[in-house]
């Protein structure tokens, strides 16, 4: 099953975020919980965790690049 990971909304004022460092890439296996990336908002940089465990499939939103709020930033092919 696919799971895409969303740019969370971290606060009500928030709209988007950058992504500033990816810590996993293609094909890396991840768990539910591990920090995939590292996205900076207007005042703070969070960790964004894996919602689910699998095989990272895709990246959709490269480092350095913006996205909205509830964004689909990569696809995981889950492990159920």
């Amino acid at each position: 099953m696919k799971v895409e990971v969303l740019l969370p909304q971290w606060g009500m004022g928030m709209s988007e975020g950058t992504v500033t460092a990816w810590k996993i890439k293609v094909g890396d296996k991840v768990n539910e919980g591990d920090v995939l990336a590292e996205i900076e908002t207007e005042k703070v940089t969070q960790e964004l965790e894996s919602p689910a465990s699998g095989t990272i499939r895709e990246i959709l939103v490269e480092e350095s690049q913006e996205a909205k709020v509830r964004t689909a930033l990569a696809i995981i092919e889950s492990d159920d």
